[in-house]
């Protein structure tokens, strides 16, 4: 199933086809309207240069004037092997299809509403057939239907022309056209980029990123240059700042001979709390008791560290390098 894009918007057009497989662009007199366009045939020669196939309007109220139309713009210096001219179905408009196709130019006719329309277009030598799904069901029509029936006409009759699944407004639109066997969908960029999205996929995907760093990685990349540490002698109260001021659920106390005391942490102020009320107000580090900090080695991996976690219970292990 070929994919195109459909949108007149530069930076869409530029985000998608760095894909690099899609087929091409639709895009309509309406899409550069809204995209604040004054000179529709500068901006179809831009979009002719950064896509494969550019799939662009071609009016008129008689056949006459539709393939003048379509020849004026080939005259500007598009592509025959790169342009498709995309006109609206009417009796008109299949004859200047036929008149165009025997000239191996290649025609969409859209705006496709029932099989009667389609089959007509298929006669005619349309290079492309485009039912408008989300519009049809929009009207409480059954459009699934109706891309079922134009595919199954294709294939039994065996034309040329192959079935455009258009105005798809959400990722299941495009869902439905695969189970359709339709030859070709044209998706908005916001429905595009919605294609590869599952929850399922990204919680595996970060666990994938999670489990790759905890067995590639070492505790010393983990950890930020910022050692925040205090005296022993200073105020619990300035501790408790200091921590907060750092972000860190601890800080290192040092003695006065610049070796390390201890580590105080956000349980052992609990505790204290719990023991001496306000009291710790008055305190300061000399007054608390330090056990042994549980320690890692900064060249360890961080496996390692998740490991101790686990198996110390604790909540800050401290990183030591050449013996700092």
């Amino acid at each position: 199933m070929e994919l195109y894009l459909d949108s007149a918007d530069i930076n869409e057009i530029e985000g998608a086809f760095k894909l690099g497989f899609l087929t091409g662009l639709t895009t309509t007199p309406t899409f550069m309207h809204r995209e604040g366009v004054t000179d529709l045939d500068e901006m179809i020669l831009k979009l002719a240069d950064m896509v494969p196939i550019l799939q662009i309007e071609a009016l008129g109220s008689t056949a006459e004037e539709i393939v003048a139309e379509a020849d004026r713009q080939l005259d500007m210096g598009l592509s025959k092997e790169k342009t498709v001219f995309k006109i609206p179905v009417s009796l008109e408009g299949v004859r200047a299809c036929k008149m165009l196709a025997d000239r191996d130019i290649m025609v969409n006719v859209h705006l496709v509403y029932t099989l009667q329309q389609a089959y007509m277009a298929m006669e005619a030598g349309a290079t492309y057939v485009c039912p408008l799904v989300g519009r049809l069901q929009d009207q409480g029509h059954d459009a699934l239907g109706l891309i079922e029936q134009c595919v199954n006409a294709v294939n039994y009759y065996h034309y040329d022309s192959k079935i455009m699944f258009s105005s798809v407004r959400h990722a299941e639109h495009v869902r439905n056209a695969i189970n359709s066997g339709v030859h070709v969908c044209t998706v908005p960029w916001k429905v595009m980029k919605q294609l590869t999205d599952n929850n399922f996929t990204r919680v595996g995907t970060d666990q994938f990123f999670e489990h790759t760093r905890l067995i590639t990685n070492t505790v010393k990349s983990a950890i930020s240059n910022v050692n925040p540490t205090v005296a022993i002698n200073t105020p619990l109260p300035e501790a408790v700042i200091k921590m907060t001021e750092y972000g860190f659920g601890c800080i290192v106390v040092m003695n006065a001979d610049g070796s390390m005391a201890g580590i105080f942490t956000d349980g052992d102020l609990r505790r204290l709390m719990g023991t001496a009320g306000g009291g710790i107000m008055n305190m300061t580090l000399a007054d608390v008791e330090f056990g042994t900090p549980v320690s890692i080695d900064s060249s360890a991996l961080l496996e390692d560290a998740n490991g101790m976690f686990k198996k110390t219970h604790v909540d800050n292990l401290l990183v030591m390098e050449n013996g700092q």
